[in-house]
């Protein structure tokens, strides 16, 4: 069958899993009475609970005789990873962009990529009918960001097509009948070229891996394009690294190809075609799966470096134990190593000590996913706040920088530079009206004065503003930054809180904890109104007498405490406190730092 191999690529809530929602429809994967899940891609727990794309998953359609595979990716930087894995396994991408929104940074992350590579886009201007939708303007941005990357001139021809995913219809005018997306399958078959690795059907079969999962009955699976050659089940074929040292040799157990959202298993894997197979021990992402008589591995595309660290331990807390099963560092390295090897944007070293484990990746909401599904999983974790990844070029300390845009309403933009030029040692790019009383800020700001921020951000713009960021470079180090101002609130006892100790607290600060909630020396359980830490005993009742008074008898109301998230605890800590992470609870604490670690952070800062 003929084939095309897209990928589907945008800045996070412009609607790809949705418009892919849409595709399979239309084009008949699913039966007429058949009950589908909303963003039926988004498979995993934690995507549909946070409503983001968190893992690249591929699927197939087929429209007027022609086989269209097609691969969901990730929006947000932070899985970057995934995205720049992926394009090398097709032949097009469909850029989709906002029309109101316009193409915002992790569009130009992806893009750059894509353009990078050599891919011609199909822009499709999704949401045209949104009534703040202006589809021209987002247009132009979209041509401005091509040239300003580099594109070819075949890549700036690009078409570009009127959409609305959630309703299910794409034009190639503005004004178009509005009816299904059959224009945008057309342009998809005529546009994308067929796979060139079809020409290479009579070679020796070649595959490179993209990604890794496993199965309870078949171990472990590679997914990935055939590049050259035919692979028929129970063919012995061998793993060769990047560098071309033979890995293993294995016989293969299943081939799966992609058909709507399930995998159906096939006997022969043609050169062009998107399948995951099985029977490998050893080989993962990034290897190349050949025949015997090959010697030369395929090209794999260089992943960007990390640009944050965080240090993982085990929980020695004196709840320790009581949440979850796996506690020990053991368990916790043998996670972490298996972790790493399916996701290639994860670097894991041990620390001096051998207890922890420094975790480098590309953001905190990448760390955060990783954290939730370990404590989901059942294991306790201790957690550091994230260091920024420096580095050293010709004799100068660098640092990286990423790209803040922000979108606020116009009366907040003054307090939002002010923070992030003042302290955090921003550079404000750009500033220009967004429409409807919005301004969009652009400013290039070092990673370090981000950490932490974005609770501040909310506060400071009432909740309405949205902030986007996306690794722009390196810079020489600018200086220390300094980190939250406030301090904390720390247990002197171990027990239950009691709510009357609680109520006479509220005026030292801000609750993290209510009553009845289990403490313990050192324990944070507040915010301090000042910036000292201040220890206090929330173990402390009302000393009962005899005596009762109308005026002396008040009765305990408390405020509800705050309710830090799993991403909003690792930001706001500071590099003496950790985050205590049990799969029922998350903790916020001090700890002892030993000398080696006080020079590590004096360094740092």
């Amino acid at each position: 069958m003929d084939l095309r191999n897209i990928a589907i690529i945008a800045h996070v809530d412009h609607g790809k899993t949705t418009l892919v929602d849409e595709l399979l429809k239309q084009s008949g994967a699913f039966r007429a009475n058949q009950a589908v899940d909303e963003r039926a891609m988004d498979s995993n727990d934690l995507e549909r609970e946070r409503g983001i794309t968190i893992f690249a998953k591929p699927t197939s359609v087929e429209w007027k005789g022609k086989r269209v595979n097609i691969v969901d990716t990730p929006g947000h930087a932070d899985f970057g990873g995934e995205v720049e894995r992926i394009l090398s396994m097709v032949d097009g991408v469909v850029l989709l962009v906002d029309a109101a929104e316009g193409p915002m940074p992790q569009t130009k992350f992806v893009t750059s990529k894509a353009l990078a590579l050599g891919l011609r886009p199909i822009v499709v201007l999704n949401k045209v009918d949104k009534p703040d939708a202006e589809p021209d303007r987002a247009l132009d941005e979209c041509f401005d960001l091509f040239a300003s990357l580099g594109a070819d001139d075949d890549q700036l021809d690009f078409p570009h097509m009127y959409a609305s995913g959630r309703n299910g219809w794409a034009d190639h005018e503005l004004d178009g009948p509005r009816k299904d997306l059959t224009a945008l399958f057309d342009l998809i078959v005529n546009h994308v070229p067929a796979p060139r690795q079809v020409a290479r059907a009579g070679e020796d079969f070649r595959m490179l891996a993209t990604t890794l999962g496993s199965d309870t009955f078949v171990g472990r699976q590679l997914t990935g394009r055939v590049e050259s050659g035919r692979l028929k089940v129970g063919a012995t074929v061998q793993a060769l690294s990047r560098v071309g040292q033979k890995i293993e040799q294995f016989r293969v157990t299943k081939i799966q190809a992609f058909r709507g959202l399930q995998t159906q298993d096939i006997e022969e894997a043609v050169a062009g075609d998107i399948v995951t197979i099985a029977g490998m021990a050893k080989a993962t992402v990034a290897d190349t799966i050949c025949a015997l008589a090959v010697d030369e591995p395929l090209e794999a595309q260089p992943i960007d470096p990390p640009t944050i660290t965080v240090t993982f331990g085990i929980n020695d807390s004196p709840l320790a134990g009581r949440d979850g099963k796996k506690v020990q560092s053991r368990v916790i390295r043998e996670r972490l190593h298996k972790e790493a090897e399916s996701n290639v944007a994860i670097k894991i070293a041990d620390t001096p000590g051998g207890e922890a484990f420094e975790v480098s990746g590309r953001g905190e909401l990448q760390m955060g996913v990783l954290i939730e599904n370990m404590r989901r999983e059942g294991f306790e974790l201790s957690i550091s706040r994230p260091q920024v990844i420096m580095k050293d070029v010709d004799g100068k300390r660098m640092e990286p920088v990423e790209e803040a845009t922000i979108d606020v309403d116009d009366e907040y933009s003054g307090a939002v530079i002010e923070k992030l030029t003042g302290a955090r040692k921003g550079e404000l790019v750009e500033m220009k009206p967004a429409g409807a009383g919005k301004t969009r800020i652009i400013a290039h700001v070092p990673s370090r004065g981000l950490i932490g921020y974005h609770g501040e951000f909310l506060t400071d713009t009432r909740g309405t503003g949205v902030l986007n960021r996306v690794f722009h470079g390196w810079t020489e180090h600018k200086g220390s930054i300094p980190g939250r101002r406030a301090g904390v609130l720390i247990s002197m006892e171990n027990g239950e809180a009691v709510a009357y100790a609680l109520w006479n607290l509220e005026d030292r600060g801000k609750m993290f904890i209510g009553a009845q909630a289990k403490v313990y020396t050192g324990m944070i359980i507040g915010e301090h109104s000042r910036e000292n830490d201040l220890e206090v005993n929330p173990l402390k009742g009302k000393k009962l007498t005899n005596v009762r008074a109308s005026g002396t008898d008040e009765a305990v109301r408390l405020t509800t405490p705050i309710t830090l998230s799993l991403e909003e605890a690792i930001a706001y800590i500071n590099d003496d406190e950790l985050v205590e992470v049990t799969p029922n609870a998350i903790r916020l604490r001090k700890r002892y730092l030993d000398p080696h670690e006080r020079k590590r952070m004096a360094k740092t800062a």
